[in-house]
């Protein structure tokens, strides 16, 4: 028996990355996952990958439009059945520093981010509390909690995700819904792989345990959050990060 067996997840940013090990580590503890993103060449390849449609449905999703969000749990609920698993996890990155970056480059990550989890974590609520139950899981970073030079737009957002979580969880509590959050430290995945040496070495000073994570330690996480093994826990936000800035 696995932890999510029949359950029906939605994940967003899900053809790679994180969000990737997110919707394989479900789809081997038993759920049923929606792969949401906008990238369809990696979508095509991770729905294979997980198993084909009959368990990893991917669907092109720009979390900033609502009506398309919608339109995804449309497909998760068509295909699988009552959605019971929402996890937000799609995002980019724009960094600069503040006197360099654009109003657009500000925007498109607030736009991403933080309307983007709003988007899912409404969408996902509404159908939810009709039927008494339900898991959102929302990824911040520990970028929301210290700030970090050069991502005043990505730090503001992931901040915004924690009272998101915090506000929408006190909504929906008593209608049987859980809403948590996660805040990744640095994990190893391409994107920070690229970053020059010094500025890794850096962050690597920082965590006590000595090592980056990997994206399956912050996708056990997820797990637990989505599954019973964390059924009285809501408005929570739990920091990954190898003791990272604690």
């Amino acid at each position: 028996m696995g932890l999510l067996d029949g359950r029906v997840a939605v994940v967003t940013g899900a053809a790679q990355g994180i969000g990737l090990e997110i919707a394989r580590t479900f789809v081997r503890e038993g759920a049923r996952v929606v792969l949401a993103d906008v990238n369809d060449d990696a979508g095509a390849k991770a729905e294979a990958e997980l198993g084909g449609a009959g368990v990893a449905r991917y669907v092109r999703c720009d979390v900033r439009d609502s009506a398309v969000v919608e339109a995804a749990v449309d497909v998760a609920e068509d295909v699988f059945g009552p959605l019971g698993v929402f996890v937000n996890n799609a995002g980019m990155t724009r960094d600069s520093t503040m006197r360099k970056m654009s109003e657009q480059d500000f925007d498109d990550v607030i736009a991403v981010h933080l309307k983007g989890a709003w988007n899912g974590t409404r969408s996902a609520a509404n159908r939810m509390r009709e039927r008494g139950a339900g898991a959102i899981v929302n990824i911040s970073s520990i970028s929301g909690k210290v700030g970090m030079l050069g991502q005043t737009n990505y730090s503001a957002a992931k901040a915004g995700i924690v009272g998101l979580t915090k506000a929408a969880a006190k909504e929906v509590a008593f209608k049987g819904v859980r809403v948590n959050a996660v805040q990744p430290g640095l994990v190893r995945t391409p994107m920070t792989e690229a970053m020059p040496e010094r500025i890794w070495e850096q962050k690597m000073a920082d965590i006590p345990m000595g090592r980056a994570g990997e994206p399956s330690e912050i996708a056990s996480v997820v797990l637990f959050l989505a599954s019973d093994l964390s059924s009285y826990m809501t408005g929570t936000v739990l920091e990954v990060t190898g003791g990272r800035l604690m």
